[in-house]
């Protein structure tokens, strides 16, 4: 099985090419392509980055090979970690508008030379944000089925890490999932939530102390409040404003913690990575899991008797084709309320490149 890595060279990117070889995702038979742009920065770089990577990599490492236009990937599953990111500075504000309209024409570009030249068959996982429109934009080319974004699954494993530390647990005994949009706007399924170990009743005591009386009927405001608070803290002290994100709920931590990387300019590439090399590693394994993904929906399932059309991320089962089932049951209140209001603002985002609510079958 081979893989492609467009934008190889970025943050991001580097660290899902040394992640594949290094978890040995990839066996020796494998190909691994590292697709870069010619002309630019990223046009030299993926040539050293292909020696670095085997360089450290020699005993085990997959054959490596460089194309530097979208005509040239060819693989049986392609990561899109292409496009600008939101800047890695304190206080600087993540314009999800702004990051669209630049990185549109980035995935246009890839998604027509996948369908014009690739094999048919290709998986899409998508990492550049925004996250969403990447699925919008690929799905309409290649199939709705053959492309899921990774940021649920991302979050995913944030909300079960944070509910983990809470219990003193390791994150593997955490079951539980994450929709909507990736980042602040998630919405975090607290119904889905399981931990390894206790039978309902004690996790339904476990999940109601974790929560500590709130709904998510206010959660948007808490985020928003939380980032202030950060930026105010982090000005000051920025090992204070990671304490203070230690003393918050664990749906809070989930997303302050990550926001709060970014904004200190370390930037989250390391745990990106391992979150899309999960997804990368289970299209490849040949079985079907349940994982987190964005994914564009066709009226697969409902929210409150209403059919979800456009993209969301949900709960769905993921294996060497594509996704297959969507697995999201009828939520609880506050989740669904959440869900609706962040099925809105994913459609009025899209909306501007024709792909609101329309993506084909």
């Amino acid at each position: 099985m081979d893989v492609a890595v467009l934008g190889a060279t970025g943050d991001v990117g580097r660290q899902v090419c040394t992640q594949l070889i290094e978890r040995r995702v990839l066996p020796r038979a494998s190909r691994l392509q590292l697709v870069g742009r010619p002309g630019g920065a990223s046009g030299r770089a993926v040539y050293g980055l292909r020696e670095d990577l085997v360089d450290a990599f020699d005993e085990h490492a997959p054959l490596i090979d460089v194309a530097l236009s979208p005509e040239e990937v060819v693989a049986d599953v392609v990561i899109l970690t292409a496009g600008r990111t939101a800047p890695a500075t304190t206080g600087a504000p993540t314009d999800r508008a702004a990051l669209a309209a630049d990185n549109h024409a980035v995935f246009a570009s890839y998604a027509r030379a996948l369908a014009e030249h690739g094999s048919g068959h290709e998986v899409v996982v998508v990492v550049s944000n925004p996250v969403e429109l990447g699925v919008a934009v690929m799905a309409r080319e290649l199939g709705r089925h053959r492309v899921i974004g990774m940021g649920a699954w991302l979050d995913t494993l944030r909300f079960r890490r944070e509910i983990a530390v809470s219990l003193g647990l390791r994150r593997h005994r955490i079951g539980g999932f994450v929709a909507g949009q990736h980042g602040a706007d998630m919405v975090p399924l607290w119904s889905t939530v399981r931990i390894s170990g206790l039978d309902p009743e004690e996790r339904r005591r476990a999940v109601d102390g974790l929560r500590r009386g709130r709904s998510l009927a206010h959660f948007g405001d808490e985020v928003a409040h939380a980032q202030t608070e950060l930026l105010d803290l982090a000005a000051q002290d920025i090992g204070a404003a990671f304490d203070l994100i230690d003393t918050w709920p664990p749906d809070v931590r989930a997303v302050a913690r990550p926001w709060m990387t970014h904004q200190s300019g370390a930037k989250t590439a390391t745990g990106t990575a391992n979150a899309t090399v999960d997804l990368v590693d289970t299209v490849l394994d040949g079985r079907e899991i349940v994982v987190a993904g964005q994914v564009a929906l066709a009226g697969e399932v409902s929210l409150g008797g209403t059919p979800l059309h456009g993209v969301i991320g949900a709960p769905v089962v993921l294996g060497p084709e594509g996704w297959t089932r969507v697995l999201l049951d009828e939520p609880a209140p506050d989740e669904l309320a959440r869900l609706t209001e962040c099925e809105q603002r994913i459609d009025a985002g899209l909306q501007p490149w024709g792909l609101g609510r329309e993506v084909p079958a």
